[in-house]
């Protein structure tokens, strides 16, 4: 799904209702904003409670080279 805002003249942005919603997003919440060449991304900054367990179940093989085992 793809959705779309427009920036004001003061370079603001309002993020859509239905992202808000899908996000769980509120007013007042803090953003992360990472920018990837010329990609903007914004992660909502989470509780570090929030977030204990998130990597459960998470594949850790990895492929080593031969002088890293």
């Amino acid at each position: 799904m793809t959705d779309t805002l427009t920036l004001s003249s003061k370079f603001q942005i309002a993020i859509p209702k239905a992202v808000r919603e899908r996000l769980d997003l509120h007013a007042g919440q803090v953003l992360q904003i990472i920018t990837y060449g010329d990609r903007i991304e914004l992660l909502p900054q989470r509780d570090a409670k929030t977030m204990r367990g998130f990597l459960r179940g998470i594949d850790t093989d990895v492929d080593r080279e031969k002088d890293r085992l």
